[in-house]
């Protein structure tokens, strides 16, 4: 398809700087390939789910993972700035660098903002488009602790365009199930949940699993290709264990939906699906791109915000709930003044090729 077919017109207006407060009153758009659409609010979750659906969140943390400081070569130094995308081990990330012009294979980095103990490091590989890696002196957790000492919260660039970052981004750009430090982006379908409605779905009966996928900032970066089938995604690195599998397959075997908490949640649980159209364990990068006539295994609702024009993110849910009524969606969404983006509302996805007999919600 042709990347041009995914576009549409957003108001700036619509585009949402802070979270609503409390971070549970947002709007959800419900969109039912079968019924149409429905105005609501997150906590109607505890109406529009079942009991016996198991709710699949992204625990990843996010690192404050924009670094500055200064590149240091002979007698010369230049103000630098980082923002990190992807761990390659234990010593070293992946950056976006501004200006990456001033950078050179080998230049020291310290990094800190003058702090007398900088975080430092070098340029050991530079790529494309400002992309350069970075070799840390330290590494493992002492490296995770330093970045969450060093630096900032990594706001998505059309949050970041238009105010600087603030103290409460700290708290807002995380869920409140975080617990493996690793990602630079939020899940942010997930920033809708608090610890009450987690509770209040647990006693109505639906589970709640946890998976783990590493959201990268290649999630934001524009597509430079006419042609779907032309795109490169990025990779992230997920993992869901043996244990979680087996809890997840025992529900949907029970007649439990799998309810899938962002887009980063689904990728991975499709991932894991991918080898044999059921469920597995998985470990490892993925870079699975989905586009209509995607088939789905696993997934049955997806809960996501809304996204930006000629996303890969608006691809993967005009695959799952139809190309048409999305955009049927979006005109709806914008019309009647949704926030839009990671601090926006939300919206309930009902699978378009779900089985006749599931009358949705």
């Amino acid at each position: 398809m042709l990347v041009s077919d995914f576009d549409f017109d957003l108001p700036e207006k619509l585009i949402a700087l802070h979270p609503v407060e409390p971070r549970d009153s947002a709007r959800l758009l419900v969109v039912d390939p079968k019924v149409g659409l429905a105005d609501r609010h997150v906590p109607d979750l505890l109406w529009l789910l079942r009991p016996g659906d198991v709710l699949v969140v992204n625990d990843t943390r996010v690192l404050p993972a924009e670094l500055r400081g200064t590149r240091l070569r002979s007698e010369y130094r230049a103000n630098v700035s980082f923002n990190l995308h992807k761990r390659v081990d234990a010593h070293s990330w992946r950056a976006f660098a501004r200006p990456a012009k001033k950078l050179a294979l080998q230049d020291r980095l310290e990094l800190g903002n003058g702090q007398s103990d900088a975080l430092v490091a070098h340029v050991s590989e530079r790529g494309d488009a400002g992309e350069v890696t970075l070799q840390f002196e330290l590494g493992g957790a002492q490296l995770d602790e330093a970045i969450k000492s060093h630096g900032a919260m990594p706001l998505p660039p059309y949050i970041g365009a238009k105010r600087g970052i603030e103290e409460r981004d700290l708290v807002d750009y995380q869920t409140v199930y975080a617990a493996e430090d690793g990602a630079v982006a939020a899940p942010t379908a997930g920033l809708h949940f608090t610890e009450k409605l987690l509770q209040d779905l647990t006693e109505k009966g639906v589970t709640i699993e946890r998976v783990t996928l590493h959201v990268g900032a290649g999630t934001f970066l524009p597509m430079k290709v006419d042609n779907t089938e032309d795109h490169v995604m990025h990779a992230e690195w997920g993992e869901i264990d043996q244990a979680t599998v087996e809890r997840i397959r025992a529900r949907r075997a029970a007649g439990g939906r799998v309810v899938a908490v962002g887009t980063t949640s689904l990728r991975l649980l499709e991932s894991a699906s991918l080898r044999t159209g059921t469920l597995e364990p998985f470990s490892g990068d993925t870079d699975i791109f989905i586009t209509p006539g995607f088939k789905f295994a696993t997934v049955d609702v997806l809960m996501t915000n809304f996204h930006l024009p000629k996303s890969t993110l608006f691809m993967l849910v005009s695959a799952f709930a139809g190309f048409d009524l999305m955009k049927q969606a979006y005109a709806h969404a914008i019309a009647d003044g949704y926030r839009f983006y990671s601090y926006g509302d939300s919206s309930l996805l009902l699978r378009a090729d779900r089985d006749e007999d599931d009358e949705g919600i």
